[in-house]
């Protein structure tokens, strides 16, 4: 019982975070204005998290649990090679619109000047996404016999990459160019693409 208060403190400082990732584009965040916006003193953030590194590991850990079990919920429900790739896209875009403090996360925008690890881990993130990408490409030939004449890996490799720049758009847009923007008519095109392929 105990235990409550403190995951609720841990919760609301990675929140306070996210808040101001969200309203300080471009800005660094330090420990003393992170530990005013919680209203604690900063020996109380450290309490909680042994450093900043760690907090942003939170918001990774968040993003992490957050966008991969989805992904699993998309792969058993759906089974539709071309409805697959579109929703892990827009799966990637919503959450983005939705956590506009945290995608300067997964852009890497507020890890510039932070710890190597926290940038690897976003790599790690996207590289695990680009596989499950190819994996859906790829049984697009076991479940039709017909593929793609594009190496699979590639053809994943563009669509995550469409998928960060409209992220990236947004971060540098200060999050006034919603990724979804246009998204359908972006997808209908980019379905039309593949299937040519």
């Amino acid at each position: 019982m105990a235990e409550s208060p403190k995951i609720n403190r841990r919760e609301h400082i990675l929140q306070c975070l996210a808040q101001m990732l969200e309203t300080s584009p471009g800005q660094r965040i330090t420990t003393a204005k992170l530990a005013a916006e919680v209203g604690v003193s900063e020996a109380a953030l450290y309490r909680h998290f042994p450093s900043k590194a760690r907090m942003f590991e939170g918001l990774i850990e968040f993003i992490e649990d957050a966008i991969l079990s989805r992904l699993n919920i998309i792969m058993d429900e759906e089974k539709d090679t071309m409805t697959r790739c579109q929703l892990v896209l827009q799966l990637l875009l919503v959450f983005s619109e939705r956590n506009p403090g945290i995608s300067r996360v997964l852009n890497g925008d507020a890890l510039l000047g932070e710890n190597e690890r926290l940038r690897s881990r976003i790599d790690v993130l996207f590289a695990k996404i680009e596989t499950q990408i190819k994996q859906i490409l790829r049984e697009k030939t076991l479940r039709e016999g017909v593929g793609f004449n594009i190496d699979e890996a590639i053809l994943a490799n563009l669509l995550l990459a469409f998928a960060e720049g409209r992220i990236s758009q947004f971060v540098r847009s200060e999050f006034k160019q919603k990724p979804t923007l246009h998204f359908d008519e972006q997808w209908t095109f980019i379905q039309q693409q593949l299937l040519r392929s």
